[in-house]
């Protein structure tokens, strides 16, 4: 059965968080009407047992539109904060002497308890500490197991359980909390099809997560932390995805550093063919305003044109006044900028090295030929996803319409640029393998009579990883006939 939606042709994909603001079923049933392609569960707050109707929400509608919808469980992660004040706040001055110690008594303008004996280990002499997402900042003067007294260097209002930025050491805390371990779990149980994990500061930390999820899941690492900067190719290579977080990022960083940051993670993850979400403060003011400033739809556009696979709605349809037009107008700026006819040659700028594999070859080739014989789409078989991952890193000028036996890869495949997922039965020989994908193209209006497609397949069919066999054809008007009978 065909969608009962209109077909989507935009590639690059959007992914709305759900929160207060967007957790009934009208509303996500208006947020899949308004663009929304994938759904972000944000484990930092509420019960675990509040997301279960909003998964059971959206795979309904997953049903009902026989579309495979993506929903991505966010990780909390480790969060660090001073101890409470006398009084539930102090002021500080720039100048003064400020410490940090382990007495558990309410805090004042002098000192404050600091309830992570990880951050005595790894502090030394110059490290800077920020407090309350870097309104405070602070100079490590002198360090000891027990207490770190600083150098206040820019001063305010330090309050109740604010939290703390230690952006020049690594720390040693794992990134996965018991928290984590039990939403994690959870996470599974509901069947996730992306996990994101937050605090990520090296290639251990993916490789843990990795050891818990094992395939029951896609893993997607948040680069959110200075250290992860510096081990970045390594954590990329090891993840299925990642996030550039700017929020923390920008915390921990200078701001001017995140944008050259952002392009980087975007172009390293393009080469390693791993989708890239860009997230946080994107239309941060719909939160309170029906439209975005003309800042925030370039900042948006810019991700786009940098070749983000997503772009990510947090606060503007968890939390906002105006989720639907949130997400109406993400889509409508990624709409406006792939029309744009400078598109296609600003997302080349990134190379992407061929392996010295037949399905890298194939999927290279693949985009070429859909240029020069002006074909509509293109269309491949994947038992694991790889294949449209491939064909994707390419960012081929037609859509993708990925056929899986699997659901679960099918949901997995809604983060990937340009991929449309469908779950149907496998093939089992050729003959097969090119009249489904007629039908498909028909079904799913990416094709009419007399269009060409590319299609992508493996043999043995059934068999991952197996990408042997690019195949041109152009539908007739017969089949269309049949197709509409």
């Amino acid at each position: 059965m065909a969608d009962q939606l209109a077909p989507r042709t935009r590639k690059v994909k959007i992914l709305a968080t759900l929160g207060p603001a967007s957790s009934d079923p009208a509303m996500i049933r208006a947020l899949i009407e308004a663009g929304a392609d994938a759904f972000r569960i944000n484990m930092s707050h509420g019960a675990q047992k509040d997301k279960v109707a909003l998964v059971e929400t959206i795979r309904g509608f997953e049903a009902e539109l026989h579309r495979p919808t993506t929903i991505l469980f966010d990780l909390q992660g480790p969060k660090l904060r001073v101890g409470q004040f006398a009084g539930g706040a102090a002021e500080i001055i720039a100048g003064q002497q400020y410490t940090f110690d382990r007495d558990s008594n309410p805090g004042d303008s002098t000192r404050a308890n600091l309830p992570h004996p990880e951050i005595f280990a790894a502090v030394t002499v110059g490290t800077n500490l920020l407090i309350n997402d870097g309104k405070l900042r602070l100079k490590v003067v002198e360090a000891s197991a027990d207490r770190i007294v600083t150098e206040v260097v820019v001063g305010g209002t330090i309050s109740d359980h604010k939290g703390v930025n230690v952006p020049d050491v690594v720390l040693p805390i794992p990134a996965l909390t018991e928290k984590d371990r039990s939403d994690l779990d959870f996470a599974l149980s509901q069947q996730a099809d992306w996990i994101a994990l937050s605090f990520v500061q090296r290639p251990e930390d993916i490789a843990e997560a990795r050891a818990l999820i094992g395939d029951r899941a896609a893993l997607m690492a948040k680069i959110e932390k200075p250290a992860a900067i510096d081990r970045l190719e390594e954590i990329i290579d090891l993840a299925d995805g990642v996030m550039v977080a700017r929020g923390d990022l920008g915390v921990e960083l200078p701001p001017e550093r995140v944008p050259p940051l952002q392009n980087r993670i975007i172009a390293l993850a393009r080469q390693h063919g791993k989708p890239v979400v860009v997230a946080t403060q994107m239309l941060e003011s719909m939160i309170l305003a029906p439209t975005p400033t003309r800042a925030e739809v370039s900042d948006v556009a810019n991700a786009i044109y940098e070749g983000a696979d997503a772009v990510m709605l947090s606060a503007e349809s968890a939390a906002g006044l105006y989720p639907r037009e949130a997400v109406s107008m993400m889509d409508r700026i990624a709409t406006s900028a792939e029309r744009d006819s400078t598109y296609s040659e600003r997302i080349h700028f990134t190379e992407t090295s061929i392996e010295p594999t037949t399905a890298d070859a194939l999927a290279s080739s693949a985009r070429q030929i859909a240029g020069t014989i002006s074909a509509t789409a293109m269309l491949c078989y994947t038992g694991s996803g790889s294949t449209a991952r491939r064909i994707a890193r390419e960012r081929p000028p037609v859509p993708l319409l990925a056929m899986s036996a699997s659901l679960h890869i099918a949901r997995r495949m809604g983060l990937i640029w340009g991929v449309r997922a469908v779950h149907t039965r496998d093939v089992t020989n050729f003959e097969e393998m090119v009249d489904k994908a007629k039908r498909m193209a028909l079904r799913h209006g990416f094709a009419n009579a007399r269009d060409r497609v590319i299609i992508m397949a493996g043999i043995p069919f059934g068999t991952s990883g197996s990408t042997n066999v690019l195949h041109v054809v152009r539908l007739t008007g017969e089949e269309l006939e049949r197709h509409r009978g």
